[in-house]
């Protein structure tokens, strides 16, 4: 499969909605369900420091990938607040890492440095938390009950850390 991951640009936000709503179809896995899905939050994801969308052959986006730089000096090191989404028909062919690659050499790039990326996982979707372990993130705790989904029933957060040093 050809994919292309480049920067995001606004133009790209309705597939960057699209796309997440996709996604959060399935429950947990994205914190989001598809109606909070939104113009606004597509628009607030390509204004963080780093926005990326993987592109496929026929120029749909297929994936996207954003976080943000820490403001806190103490913490200004550190790249979190971190979504990822991949369709769900595309899931399992490499998207998902090609953008991690992409946002992890941007990270290593950066000045001042940025030393650490952290992100949560739903404990109910060990399909990311493998491809998290497989990029060299570490389990650094757990947050019980952190999420409710539609159900009603409750979610553990699995918290993550990668450093780049």
């Amino acid at each position: 499969m050809s994919i292309t991951i480049r920067a995001a640009t606004f133009a790209d936000r309705d597939a960057i909605v699209t796309l997440h709503r996709a996604a959060a179809v399935t429950p947990g896995a994205l914190a989001r369900a598809p109606e909070e899905v939104t113009p606004a939050y597509a628009e607030a994801a390509i204004g963080c420091d780093i926005c990326l969308v993987a592109i496929d052959a026929d120029g749909l986006v297929c994936g996207e990938i954003h976080a943000k730089r820490e403001t806190v000096a103490l913490f200004a090191h550190v790249l979190g607040s971190l979504t990822v989404a991949v369709h769900p028909e595309r899931q399992g062919r490499g998207i998902g890492s090609r953008l991690f690659e992409a946002l992890i050499a941007w990270a290593k790039a950066q000045e001042p440095p940025i030393l650490r990326i952290e992100l949560a996982a739903g404990a109910g979707n060990p399909g990311a938390i493998r491809l998290y372990e497989r990029l060299g993130f570490q389990h650094e705790g757990r947050q019980v009950a952190r999420g409710r989904l539609p159900d009603g029933r409750f979610e553990d957060d699995i918290l993550m850390g990668m450093l780049l040093f």
